[in-house]
């Protein structure tokens, strides 16, 4: 009997540390670095190349662009999931080369999720009264506020793959793109005709010209 009633406070306590160990590591799982490729991906090209596919993929998804750079990019879409409640997606790109002269570039992207709800706040109404003060009467107006409730890094890789899979398709389109503007805004070389070869000769200086004169 004694060793059993020595045995059941210590299984008690062995459960609750189990517990709060299983806590711990389960709020701590998403802050933890892991070799995982769900943010990033490796593209043939330029940084700007890449980055100019990105900001295309994202701008056929509805983002609009708050922020571009040739390597960072930023857009923003907002969407209503609910009759109340309001969320916004930021989207973080950030295009670096894998090394210095190589033809290859790294994406990096993140998202992060803003939730906000619909908070309604009643206001009322105060008349001052010499006699007694103020007086709080209960009609009034309504207010309505959206309140952040949640915000987060989307770790779904799906979500990711397709963004991903966008800036492929579009990468083939950038190179052309480029090539023509470079073309464009490159002058041809200048041609020397007979005409405007002769006028390029240097006619021989005065001094020369007199001595052979006086010859």
């Amino acid at each position: 009997m004694i060793h059993r009633k020595l045995l059941v406070p210590l299984a008690l306590s062995l459960a609750l540390l189990s517990a709060c160990t299983t806590t711990k590591h389960s709020g701590m799982q998403h802050e933890e670095f892991g070799a995982t490729g769900v943010f990033t991906r490796s593209f043939p090209g330029t940084e700007k190349s890449a980055c100019e596919a990105a900001r295309r993929a994202l701008l056929s998804q509805g983002y609009v662009i708050s922020d571009w750079k040739p390597s960072v990019l930023k857009g923003r879409r907002k969407y209503q999931p609910e009759a109340d409640i309001h969320a916004e997606i930021e989207f973080n790109v950030v295009c670096v080369a894998d090394s210095k002269g190589s033809n290859s570039t790294t994406v990096f992207a993140n998202a992060v999720r803003d939730r906000y709800s619909l908070k309604k706040s009643n206001t009322s109404a105060s008349i001052g009264v010499s006699a007694i003060g103020s007086v709080s009467l209960p009609f009034g107006s309504t207010d309505d506020a959206l309140v952040k409730v949640a915000s987060e890094t989307i770790p779904t890789g799906q979500f990711y793959e397709q963004f991903f899979e966008l800036v492929d398709r579009y990468l083939d389109t950038v190179p052309y793109v480029q090539e023509v503007d470079n073309k464009a805004t490159t002058a041809p070389p200048t041609l020397l005709t007979p005409a405007t070869a002769s006028q390029t000769v240097t006619s021989a200086p005065p001094e020369q010209s007199a001595k052979k004169s006086e010859e």
